[in-house]
């Protein structure tokens, strides 16, 4: 009797999971390890902008109760950041020097907010949305009916948007030309989305380079902003939206391509033997574009972890590259995306 495969996924995430969903059923008898650098089970993200709608409990984002993983025998190690991967020996290094190995690895690590250089040096006096704790910490930080200035103005930060404005609060989004990211829109079109978000009761600041960030002065909102042309901004929480930097550090001993991201063909195959990639983290080769491209949203995530997963099986399935995601402002002159779709 052969002994069973054991699968590792880096990531406890949608892309993850939904690899982890079709490993189990393609393959009954092998082994599941999510290996997760945060303390959680997997919750849905894109979900977040619901703790303004009057979710209290991370338990209340599970996707999967606790003993879904048991019923499964998904093994999920929490709190264990992966510092290297040594593709040769197949092994994987955790932060606490723990070596594990794996038959087939599947990253799928996700990314973290991209801030521009220029504004590293006031990144304490910002909040990000991408965890559980992050949306918590940003909530309680906002008053009623409190301003939030958006420093750039991706599709994650106005789904955001949304939820505050419907809730009660004040959202200014501060634009460049990552404001709608990872959409394009030509600069002759942008007036005419501005004005969208206008409608959808969003302030838009398209008053240039931000030159500083400082705290508010006694009985002032929280946080000063200046622009270069002079003009100031106050708000009770900034919030910085200029798309996802790749969580791929920790590779850099393993072989595999990477640019950006992890460097994968249309099967979600690396170049390091064993290993895929999947969401945030993935640079997927679009011969449409001739060129590796990332693919985002709720959507794409999941596919591409079963199409991971699929691949890591044995079978031969090819990620669909030609279906471009494009933002549109409908008949009544509301924005849509389809990153905002969440189911």
């Amino acid at each position: 009797m052969s002994t069973p495969l054991h699968y590792v996924i880096i990531g406890n995430g949608m892309a993850g999971n939904a690899a982890a969903a079709v490993l189990r059923e393609h393959d009954p008898e092998c082994r599941i390890t999510i290996i997760s650098a945060g303390a959680l089970l997997f919750y849905n993200r894109y979900d977040l902008p619901n703790v303004f709608r009057g979710t209290e409990s991370w338990v209340d984002l599970l996707v999967h109760p606790p003993e879904y993983y048991e019923r499964n025998r998904i093994t999920v190690r929490r709190k264990s950041p992966v510092i290297d991967v040594d593709s040769k020996r197949q092994v994987l290094v955790l932060a606490h020097r723990e070596e594990l190995h794996y038959d087939r690895l599947l990253l799928a690590t996700g990314g973290e907010p991209y801030l521009p250089e220029k504004l590293k040096d006031s990144r304490p006096l910002m909040h990000n949305f991408g965890t559980y704790r992050a949306a918590m910490t940003m909530r309680a930080a906002l008053p009623d009916g409190g301003r939030v200035a958006m420093l750039g103005g991706d599709v994650m930060g106005l789904d955001l948007a949304r939820a505050l404005i419907e809730t009660g609060h004040q959202v200014s989004v501060v634009t460049d030309e990552r404001t709608f990211w990872p959409h394009e829109v030509d600069d002759q079109e942008r007036p005419r989305y501005y004005e969208a978000l206008e409608r959808m009761g969003i302030e838009v600041r398209d008053q240039g380079e931000v030159d500083r960030i400082v705290e508010g002065a006694a009985g002032m909102p929280a946080r000063h902003i200046t622009f270069a042309c002079g003009e100031d901004l106050y708000a009770d929480v900034v919030m910085p939206f200029f798309g996802i930097a790749p969580n791929v550090d920790f590779m850099s001993n393993s072989g595999a391509d990477m640019e950006r991201g992890i460097l994968v063909d249309g099967h979600l195959k690396s170049s390091s033997e064993n290993i895929w990639a999947a969401g945030d983290v993935s640079q997927i080769w679009s011969p449409k574009s001739k060129s590796y491209r990332f693919y985002y949203g709720y959507r794409n995530v999941r596919r591409m972890g079963e199409t991971a997963a699929l691949n890591m099986c044995g079978e031969a399935v090819e990620f669909d590259t030609n279906d471009d995601d494009v933002i549109e402002i409908d008949e009544a002159g509301r924005i849509q995306s389809p990153f905002w779709e969440h189911d």
